[in-house]
């Protein structure tokens, strides 16, 4: 069982927080606004940790850094805006599951999927020039 220190509950409270997964360079700025001192490679060490204990779940998008997310949170899908590159967590139902189990032309039966849609989120689309370059 993993210590419980102030650095991991700053690093968890960031992930509980965010809209979506994040990288360990977010995981590390949303941490510092609850534990300033926190250094990366505290952020690097506390996240494999965390990984191994089964508390976080790497997510790996196509072209990206994986970055990092509660687990627990079952099925879902992500949606990574082109504008800010920051990924969003998907409510809605599961548009391909029905899917699973099916065996499609070619002989290729389907065991499990990832969706990631792109474009671009609410704020990057308001900003005229369709970028938001940094967030708070």
């Amino acid at each position: 069982m993993a210590r419980d220190t102030r650095q991991r509950r700053a690093i968890l409270h960031a992930l509980h927080e965010a809209p979506g997964p994040l990288t360990p360079h977010e995981v590390h700025a949303a941490a510092r606004k609850v534990h300033e001192r926190l250094g990366l490679a505290t952020v690097y060490r506390n996240l494999a940790r965390l990984e191994e204990a089964g508390d976080v779940v790497p997510v790996h998008l196509p072209d990206d850094v994986a970055r990092y997310e509660p687990a627990g949170r079952g099925h879902h899908h992500h949606f990574q805006c082109r504008g800010c590159s920051h990924v969003f967590e998907l409510d809605a139902d599961c548009p391909v599951s029905v899917l699973e189990g099916v065996v499609l032309p070619g002989g290729f039966q389907v065991e499990d999927h990832a969706l990631t849609l792109y474009g671009l989120c609410a704020e990057c689309r308001a900003d005229p020039d369709g970028r938001q370059a940094e967030r708070a």
